[in-house]
């Protein structure tokens, strides 16, 4: 690789960091064993922007991107950044009323997708989405990597919508031309909507690439690091980590379809020496080798702590040779905003926070009570200012955006957070997660600790129940494989150990936890949980 990330100017644009890779015929990544070279991406790029630019795509238009991890991802999005169009990432486990909805919000024009993907029926889901969702949709380019394995030739239209073979872009005389601004809006992402509508989430092209190259300065990433991605594209996760790779110079190996056998395989067989994964992820990862110590190449793990089962992976992960380091992130700052430290204890860096990829990020805690700002160590909502890797709006939504952000500039997170002393910080929890017992603002986590601290328990989920005097904690919990939970062992336990109005008034057993999917993997539903203890509570009588 000849250029190494210094040399990046972010403010030049996406179009103008590939051009410098137009005659690199060494390979950027290795996508399903297949390799691609640098000329092959900005080939590949400039071919697809001549092809989207002919289905009308102009500069400020979406383009939908329904596709796995893919070399093909990367390039369209690329192309899209060349014209100056805005990618719109869609998940690949969406159906219609998800797909639907983003494309009528965001009013795609072009959407490209990927029919024959692990037998998803696309055309149908589409076909459910309905008109107006599909109002301002065009065309729908048709992505194919075997005919015979895609059932068949590209119909003519798919949803009453014109459909385009993806070849016929790739066709397309490469054209050089287009928007070279890194002010230009690039990419929307959208926000896990647990509770309410996702938010589109809107970045410039500047902020990506300069946020990608501080990541990959955090990491040691460059020149003869081999780095597995392990979250996908359309998420924001799988996007950061990808261009941080890239940025760095560091071989990015692809795989469409998440196989943790098929994972384990590809970091013993390329030398992995980076990758990106949930922490559940990380956890069956390790689970394919019997080995003490697994996979020596590794020289970084990084890992979102997305299942609460597997909270402790950092220190599992030590105990099997790899080195694993929480992180924070949001689709309104970027995924690996901020990164523990790799020479931390394994207890401090296998936590959720760390310290901001950026030099002139600034964090900083506030109480939301007396809406003063809190002193390192005391919990309050987490402010970022970011002006490298911060949002530009909520698309569509210029009432959230402007309640997104304080009067002078910081975004406002929505999650509870303490600040150190070296700068950086520890994520503790949603707000809307947060509970206020006894008058004091407690996160979950703390109590789901203790709980986990009985043998027979799992997993656990802390959830505040209103009552007609006040909150109280209700416990939902996993038991161990052959095992039964004692509720009332399990209070006396606590209560041994925390404030009384931290005790849970029950702990309830259940089968799973409700959870939904994201881009990035799984998340606990703890509003269904709130529902769920305050109908058991009503029920006793105690509401």
């Amino acid at each position: 690789m000849k250029q190494s990330v210094q040399v990046i100017n972010p403010q030049a644009g996406i179009a103008a960091w590939l051009a410098a890779h137009l005659d690199d015929h060494s390979t950027c990544i290795l996508d399903a064993g297949r390799q691609v070279t640098w000329a092959d991406v900005v080939r590949q790029t400039r071919s697809l922007a001549a092809g989207l630019s002919a289905l009308g795509v102009q500069s400020g238009d979406r383009v939908g991107l329904w596709l796995p991890n893919r070399t093909a991802w990367l390039t369209t999005f690329f192309a899209c950044a060349q014209l100056g169009a805005i990618t719109v990432s869609v998940n690949t486990r969406f159906r219609s009323a998800d797909v639907g909805d983003l494309l009528q919000r965001s009013g795609a024009k072009v959407l490209v997708c990927w029919p024959g993907f692990k037998a998803i029926d696309f055309a149908g889901i589409l076909a459910q989405c309905g008109e107006d969702a599909l109002k301002d949709l065009e065309s729908i380019v048709v992505y194919s990597e075997d005919a015979a394995a895609d059932a068949g030739p590209v119909p003519d239209r798919i949803a009453g919508k014109p459909a385009v073979p993806f070849t016929n872009l790739l066709a397309r005389e490469p054209i050089s031309n287009g928007v070279d601004d890194g002010q230009s809006g690039c990419v929307i992402f959208t926000t896990s909507g647990t509770t309410k509508a996702p938010k589109m989430v809107l970045h410039k092209q500047a902020n990506v690439l300069s946020h990608a190259v501080n990541v990959a300065r955090q990491y040691g990433l460059g020149p003869g690091k081999r780095f597995l991605l392990v979250p996908p594209f359309c998420g924001v996760y799988g996007m950061c980590s990808a261009l941080a790779a890239m940025v760095s110079g560091s071989l990015l190996v692809l795989e469409p379809v998440w196989d943790p056998v098929r994972y384990a395989e590809l970091i013993e067989q390329h030398g992995i020496t980076h990758f990106t994964a949930s922490n559940e992820a990380l956890a069956h990862l390790l689970d394919t080798r019997q080995a003490d110590r697994v996979f020596p190449s590794v020289e970084l793990a990084v890992q979102a702590n997305l299942n609460p089962a597997h909270a402790d992976i950092a220190a599992r992960a030590q105990a099997r040779g790899v080195k694993a380091i929480g992180l924070y992130g949001s689709s309104e700052v970027q995924a690996l905003f901020a990164n523990c430290d790799p020479s931390d204890p394994v207890e401090v860096r296998g936590r959720a926070g760390g310290v901001p990829a950026s030099a002139l990020a600034r964090v900083r805690t506030r109480n939301t009570q007396s809406q003063m700002l809190c002193a390192p160590g005391q919990a309050g909502e987490l402010e970022f200012f970011a002006p490298e890797s911060g949002f530009v709006e909520y698309f569509g939504n210029p009432e959230a955006t402007a309640d997104a952000f304080t009067t002078d500039g910081w975004f406002k997170s929505g999650d509870l957070g303490m600040i150190d002393e070296r700068g950086g910080f520890t994520f503790l929890a949603r707000m809307g997660d947060t509970l206020r017992l006894g008058g004091f603002l407690v996160s979950p986590a703390e109590i789901e600790a203790v709980v986990q601290e009985d043998a027979s328990v799992e997993s656990c989920q802390v959830v505040g129940a209103r009552t007609s005097d006040a909150v109280r904690p209700v416990a939902f919990v996993l038991a161990r494989p052959g095992m039964s939970v004692d509720e009332a062992a399990v209070i006396r336990h606590v209560a041994g150990r925390l404030a009384k109005y931290k005790v849970p008034v029950r702990i309830v057993t259940v089968q799973e936890f409700p959870t939904t999917a994201s881009a990035n993997g799984t998340k606990v539903q703890k509003t269904k949980l709130r529902d769920m203890a305050e109908s058991l509570l009503a029920q006793q009588g105690a509401v």
